[in-house]
Order: structure tokens, then sequence, then C-alpha cells
């Protein structure tokens, strides 16, 4: 449980445990230049150190030193907080960070929780409640695109949407309340015809953001399926796009019998390409769970690509019923016997014919599912629920309904809105979303 009242000064290791070249400890707090000036033994300058400059010197405990490093402090408003933040960098070994970290909660520190150091920045102001939630997505980001992503949060992107919303919604209720307040002077019927259509206008901008798809692309990425009969080239595909033998290729049909997975980065996204076991009519009961995961792998990928054996005159088109898919003729290097319909695409993962098409297909999937000014699963279904809010004031005003019952709802959706940046956040809710952090950050 968090200490929401900040009276503690806490510390923590900003770095991952393990040995490394430097290992990082910071500590937040008020008696955090006290703590400070009891376990560090400066070289060449005295005590107060300067602001935000690294002095060396040595780090002990109760007369004992523990280790050569350099210290730092930064003084409140002026640091990550907004609190007096110190930080040592010592040398990354286990046993000299564990020493440090125990000379400071001997000298009246506490061990941090996981985000609490995010936490007190936002407690403190630093920064808004998405913009907290945006550091664990930045640090977690597994693409160049889930990177830039975080970045656009942590600088605001999502702050700035939200507030656009609130600002609407502001001069809405201006409206209504002059409305209620002041009936003779406003043309009431008019009045109610504006609130419902500025409602509406407003639940369908909350609405374009719920984009499930946007979000999952941005969290993990693309998934792309490769289907087909037995033999039809998928494993070989795979491989290709890997440029890797990720896959075993032989001339046997089914020699995949489950699915194999690889990754790569097109355009800054991380793109998971799974090759399926073959599809078709089989009694073999290993190759018939097979089957049956290949059919989920393409119920669940964001693009399907079936292939055909563009030399076999029997090759099978998808089945009926299975999820819509782009077509692809292989072994182009071979004499094709099958005539491809106008615009379908042939390719040769042994020559390289037709792969940067594949790759601009991904692509272009990528742009299709196009991006979001939100940010996580939790500012989704916040807006969800303030559209929906949204749209019932929207049905009261329209039928006449007493103005201050659609007040109540155009208030609601101000609250769910104001659950995304923090502004009005509980603190079960704080702790919640800080508990998923990393210890030290």
């Amino acid at each position: 449980m968090f200490d929401f009242s900040m009276r503690d000064t806490i510390a923590a290791p900003a770095t991952a445990p393990g040995q490394a070249g430097i290992g990082i400890i910071r500590m937040s707090g008020a008696k955090a230049e006290a703590i400070l000036k009891t376990v560090f033994i400066p070289k060449k300058v005295s005590f107060p150190l300067e602001d935000r400059r690294l002095t060396l010197g040595v780090l002990s405990d109760q007369g004992n030193m523990i280790d050569e490093c350099m210290a730092v402090i930064m003084r409140a408003p002026h640091s990550y907080t907004r609190e007096d933040v110190v930080e040592f960098q010592l040398h990354g070994s286990p046993r000299a960070m564990k020493q440090t970290l125990d000379a400071l909660i001997r000298q009246g520190a506490r061990p941090a929780e996981a985000g609490e150091f995010t936490l007190r920045a936002f407690l403190n102001g630093r920064i808004d409640l998405s913009q907290a939630e945006s550091v664990m997505q930045l640090i977690r980001a597994s693409s160049d695109r889930a990177a830039r992503k975080a970045l656009s949060q942590l600088n605001g992107g999502t702050s700035s949407f939200v507030s656009k919303i609130q600002d609407r919604l502001t001069n809405l209720l201006a409206h209504l309340e002059a409305a209620i307040d002041y009936p003779e002077e406003v043309e009431e019927e008019l009045t109610e015809q504006e609130l419902a259509d500025g409602c509406r206008d407003i639940a369908e901008s909350l609405s374009a953001c719920v984009n499930e798809q946007a979000l999952r692309l941005q969290e993990s990425g693309l998934t792309v399926a490769l289907c087909g009969s037995p033999n039809a080239g998928k494993s070989t595909l795979l491989n290709a796009l890997l440029q890797e033998e990720k896959a075993i290729v032989t001339p046997i049909p089914g020699t995949t019998r489950d699915i194999v997975s690889g990754d790569i980065y097109l355009d800054g996204c991380l793109v998971h390409i799974s090759d399926t076991a073959g599809l078709h009519e089989s009694a073999d009961q290993v190759e018939t769970i097979g089957i049956s995961r290949a059919m989920e792998a393409a119920r669940q990928a964001d693009l399907v690509f079936w292939l055909m054996d563009g030399n076999d005159p029997a090759a099978s088109p998808p089945p009926p019923g299975f999820p819509p898919c782009s077509i692809l003729y292989t072994k182009g290097d071979l004499a094709q016997r099958i005539d491809p319909p106008a615009g379908s695409l042939v390719i040769s993962a042994e020559t390289g014919e037709g792969l940067n098409q594949v790759r601009e297909i991904i692509l272009s999937r990528i742009r299709d599912i196009g991006e979001t000014p939100l940010a996580s699963r939790r500012h989704m279904n916040l807006c969800r629920e303030a559209a929906d809010a949204l749209r019932q004031a929207a049905d009261a005003f329209s039928e006449g309904i007493p103005l201050e019952f659609g007040a109540v709802y155009l208030h609601s959706a101000m609250d769910l809105l104001s659950g995304i940046t923090g502004t009005r956040a509980d603190e079960a809710l704080l702790s919640q979303i800080f508990s998923q952090f990393c210890v030290g950050k």
C-alpha cells in the first residue's frame, strides 16, 4: 500500500539487478540531502554539494567503505519527483548495491514501492496520470512505434486530446447552465437541439479513438498468419521474411504440425509472423490438432496470407468461411501451371521475387489500422463510457426531458474523462496503476 502522504524518504535501485558496469540507486524525500551527508564523503569539494552536478567521492556505512562512486543532488522542485532527489552512481556490484541501500535505510530512508517515484511526480503535479502511465509504457516498448507512442503520451499527446474534448464539454455545459438558470433569456428549443447535436459530435470524436486494433498494434505489434495447403511454401516464405532458417523445410507434405513464429520490424513496427500447419482433411490426431491451431491463428491474426503452389493445378483456394486473406502464388521461380487472376501476387522465396510486395502489403495493413491518441485499455474504456453518457444526454435533450437530467450525463462524461488525466483519481486506482511499475521508477 502506498504512503500517499509522502512523509517518508524513499530509496531504491534504478538499474536492473545483476552485475553491470554501473549501478544507480535513487533516493527522494525531505531527508535525502541529510542522508547523503551521512553516507557520502566527497573528494576535493565540501558540503553542500552543487545542485545537479556529479561529484566524485566515497560511499561508506558507519565508517566502513562500500565503494567509490559519483553522487548528485537535484533539489526540489527541479527533479523527477519535485522533491529533493539524490542519485548514487556506483560500480554495478550486487554486493555494493545492497550495502548502499541498507546504509540509506539505516539512516532513515525506506524501500520504495513499485512506481513510487513516478507516483510522487504525479501527486506533486509534475505530470498527469496519462503521462505517468507512459513512463512504464516507454520502459516496456518493444518497437520504435511503441516507443514513439509512449514518448508522445509523455509529452502530453493523450492529455492534449482529452483537454480539447473537455473544453468542448465545458462550452456545452455553459450553454446548458444558462438555459437552466436563465430560461426566459434563452431560446430553449434551439438550445436543446444545439446541445443534442454537440453531445453527439463529441461522442463520435471519442468513439473514433476507441481503436482496439491500433492499441494492440502499439502494445504488441501486428500478427500475420501464413496459411494454405500442405507443401504450399509457407515455411519457406517464413524463413525468407525472417532471413533465418526458423522453420524446417522439406518436400514432404505436413512437415509443419504446430505454429512456428518469428518477428521482424517494418517501419518501426513489430510484426509477428506465424507459419501454420497445412489445412486439409486428415485422420492423423497430431495433424488435426495442428490444423485446428492453424485455423485459430488465422482467426486471431491482423493479416492472413493464403499460399497456393503455382505449379500444382490441384492447389486449393481458401475453404468456405475462412477469414479474409491475401492470396499468394508461390514457387514463382518454376514454371507456373496455374494462371493467377489479374492483380494477384506471384512470389518466389528462393529468388526473392514478390517479397518486397509482401512486405508492402503488411505495411499497408499497418497504415490501415492507423493510430489512436489513447494509450491504454483503461483510457479506451473511459472514453467508451463517456461517449455512452453523451449519447444518453443527447437523447434526453432531443426528447424534451428537463435539462437538469441531461446535465447529469454531461457531468458524468466530464468525470470519466478526468479519470484519464487523473484530475479525479482515488487511491485504489492509483495503487492499481503504479503497482505495475518497476521498483525505482
